[in-house]
C-alpha cells in the first residue's frame, strides 16, 4: 500500500552522478584518481585555456553504454555533446561539457522491491559529462579555495522518471543502482568521496490527483540514510506549507545533516537558464550498433539475475540471497566457498554472521578479508567430519583472522580435536551429575534451563572439545528423562 502524508502523496525523481573508473579524465590525459595535492592533476585542457581542444575518452563512452545496457536503455545511433553555461568558481571554462537533447541513451528502467511489491522505475536517460572542481570554504577565514583536480573527471548522469512515491523507494532504487554499477565495474560506489551521489526532485500532490505539484531539488545527501531522512523531511515540509495555505517555491535546497532539515540554497534553474548549445569542439558521434552488441555480450550476470539463481540453485532463503548478492565480491566469495564445501546454507550462515560481523568490527571490505574462501571451506570440513565442534570452530575462526594460519594447523598446534570417545565423555558426565544434583532434580521437574547448565558444565570440563551430540545423549541417558 502506497504511503501518504495527511492526504498527500510524494512524487520523487532522482538524478544520480557516478564517477567512471577510467584512468584518465574524459577529455584529456590527466589522472582521474581521487585525491592528490590540490591543482596538480590538471592541464590546459581541463583548465579551459584558450585554443585547446578536448578529445573524448573512448573508455568513458564504453562505460556509459555499458551502464545504459545494464539499465535496459536504448542506445542512440547519433549523440552529441553540449555546453551547459553557468558561472561558478569551480568551473574554469564557465561552461560544463555535458549532453542535452541527444544523449547517448534513453528510455530504460530498473525494477525494485519494497514491502514485497515490485516497482518499475523508469529511467529517462544515461548521459556522459565532465565533473567540476571543488570549492573549499574556510570556516575561520572570509575566503574560499578551489581545487581543480576533479575538473574533467568523467561522470555519468542517470536521470529517473518521477516514479518513486516514498523515501523508502528512493533509498531502495539508489541501493540497487549502486549494486549494478559496481557489478559491471564502471564505478566504485564510494559515496563519501563523491563517486556516487544523487540529487532528488520532490513534490507532493493530493492522493489521486494527476497534476504534479511544485518541486524542489534537494542536494548534499551523502548516504542512503541521509537520502531517506532528507526526503522524509522535505515531503512533510511541503505538506505543511500547503495545508497552511502557503505555496511551495521551486528552489534548490541543501540537506543539513546535523539539524535534520533542508535549507534554501538558490532558486531552481530551468534548462533555458543554462543556454545549452552544441559543443563546437567535439564532433557528432555515430555509435556503431555492432560495438554496442559487443559491449552487451561482455556484461556480467547482474544482481537481480544472480539473486534468482542463488535462490533457485542453492536453495537458500531470499533474505540470505539478497545480502550475498548485494556485492559482486561477496557473491563471488560465497560461490568459491560452495565449490569447495557444497553445503550452501552452512556457508551462507557463516558469511552472514561471522564474516560480515568481522568485516563490520574491523572496518574492512570483503576484498580485504584475510581468510580466503578455500580456507573457510577447510574449516567447515573439520566441523563436518567431527574433527572439531561448532563452538571450537568459532575460536579457530578468530585465530585464523588474527594469525592468517590455516584451520588444520591451528587445531593441531592447540590440541583442539573434538572428543568423541563415549567412555571418556560418560566419565565426565558422571562427575558433573554428582557435583550438580540440584540441577539434575530441577531438570527432572521440567526446568529445561537446568539441562543447558549441565551441558555447559560438561563442555567446561572438556574445554569445549566434547562432541555436543554425544554429550546431550549421554546426559539424558544418565538422568533418565
Amino acid at each position: 500500500m502506497a504511503r501518504t502524508w495527511d492526504g498527500f502523496e510524494a512524487v520523487i525523481g532522482l538524478e544520480v552522478h557516478a564517477q567512471l573508473l577510467t584512468r584518465s579524465k574524459v577529455f584529456c590525459g590527466c589522472s582521474a584518481d581521487f585525491g592528490g595535492e590540490p591543482n596538480t592533476r590538471v592541464c590546459p585542457i581541463c583548465l579551459g585555456f584558450p585554443g585547446v581542444l578536448p578529445v573524448l575518452n573512448r573508455k568513458a563512452l564504453e562505460f556509459t553504454i555499458r551502464t545504459a545496457l545494464a539499465l535496459n536503455c536504448k542506445i542512440a545511433r547519433f549523440s552529441k555533446f553540449d555546453r551547459k553555461n553557468y558561472f561558478y568558481p569551480d568551473l574554469p571554462k564557465n561552461y560544463q561539457i555535458s549532453q542535452y537533447d541527444m544523449p547517448i541513451s534513453y528510455d530504460g528502467y530498473l525494477d525494485i522491491e519494497v514491502d514485497g511489491e515490485t516497482r518499475r522505475i523508469g529511467i529517462i536517460r544515461v548521459h556522459l559529462e565532465e565533473e567540476t572542481g571543488k570549492n573549499i570554504h574556510l570556516a575561520d577565514e572570509e575566503k574560499s579555495l578551489v581545487d581543480f583536480n576533479r575538473t574533467g573527471v568523467p561522470l555519468i548522469e542517470i536521470v529517473s522518471k518521477p516514479d518513486m512515491r516514498s523515501p523508502e523507494e528512493a533509498k531502495e532504487y539508489l541501493m540497487r543502482l549502486r549494486d549494478i554499477l559496481m557489478y559491471i565495474d564502471v564505478c566504485n560506489g564510494n559515496m563519501e568521496e563523491g563517486s556516487f551521489r544523487c540529487d532528488a526532485n520532490v513534490s507532493v500532490r493530493p492522493v489521486g490527483s494527476p497534476e504534479l505539484g511544485t518541486k524542489t531539488e534537494v542536494k548534499n545527501m551523502n548516504s542512503f540514510k541521509n537520502v531517506q531522512r532528507a526526503l522524509e523531511y522535505e515531503i512533510r515540509r511541503q505538506v505543511e506549507l500547503i495545508k497552511a495555505g502557503k505555496k511551495v517555491v521551486q528552489e534548490t535546497r541543501l540537506w543539513d545533516v546535523e539539524a535534520g532539515v533542508t535549507r534554501p540554497m538558490r532558486t531552481k534553474e530551468y534548462a533555458h537558464d543554462y543556454r545549452y548549445f552544441p559543443e563546437p569542439d567535439l564532433v557528432l558521434m555515430e555509435i556503431d550498433p555492432e560495438w554496442v552488441e559487443e559491449i552487451r555480450r561482455s556484461l556480467p550476470e547482474l544482481p537481480a539475475q544472480r539473486l534468482e539463481r542463488f535462490i533457485r540453485d542453492y536453495n537458500i532463503p531470499e533474505y540470505d540471497a539478497r545480502i550475498l548478492t548485494s556485492r559482486k565480491a561477496l557473491a563471488d566469495y560465497f560461490e568459491r566457498c560452495v565449490q569447495c564445501f557444497p553445503k550452501p546454507k552452512v556457508v551462507s550462515n557463516w558469511i552472514m554472521v561471522d564474516i560480515l560481523g568481522a568485516l563490520s568490527a574491523r572496518g574492512m571490505e570483503i576484498e580485504e578479508f584475510p581468510i580466503p574462501p578455500e580456507r573457510l571451506a577447510d574449516l567447515l570440513k573439520l566441523v563436518e567430519d567431527g574433527t572439531i565442534n561448532q563452538r571450537t570452530a568459532k575460536d579457530v575462526f578468530s585465530e585464523m583472522l588474527d594469525t592468517g594460519k590455516g584451520p588444520e594447523e591451528i587445531v593441531r598446534s592447540k590440541g583442539l580435536t573434538q572428543i568423541s570417545d563415549e567412555g571418556m565423555i560418560a566419565e565426565i558426565v558422571e562427575k558433573v551429575l554428582a557435583e550438580n544434583m540440584d540441577a539434575v532434580e530441577s531438570y527432572r521437574k521440567g526446568k529445561e534451563k537446568a539441562f543447558g547448565f549441565l551441558v555447559g558444565q560438561v563442555m567446561r570440563e572438556t574445554r569445549g572439545k566434547a562432541n555436543p551430540q554425544i554429550v546431550n545423549r549421554i546426559l539424558k541417558e544418565k538422568i533418565g528423562r
